[in-house]
């Protein structure tokens, strides 16, 4: 599924007129799930919707890795990666 198609289901399952209401629906649930990752401290950087899941900032370690062309040795940077782990109700519906 793509944004297209999404926003085109929550105007039909929501009460949405039109599929622009809908997308800026889908807008203000983006920007309030990347606005709430993107700040704060450890705490404020998980988000928990108990019918979906958990999305969760963390911070992954620098590390060596290797180039699989060359076989050289390189550095992989420190990073910060969002995780989600599925909530019981949508593990149970799939």
């Amino acid at each position: 599924m793509n944004k297209a198609q999404l926003i085109n289901s929550i105007t039909k399952v929501g009460e949405y007129d039109t599929k622009a209401e809908a997308g800026r629906a889908y807008e203000s649930v983006v920007s309030a799930i990347t606005g709430r990752l993107s700040t704060g401290g450890a705490k404020s950087r998980v988000i928990r919707l108990p019918e979906l899941g958990t999305f969760q900032m963390k911070t992954r370690k620098a590390r060596k890795g290797r180039n699989p062309q060359t076989g050289r040795t390189i550095k992989i940077k420190a990073k910060k990666v969002v995780t989600f782990r599925n909530g019981k109700s949508l593990a149970k519906s799939l």
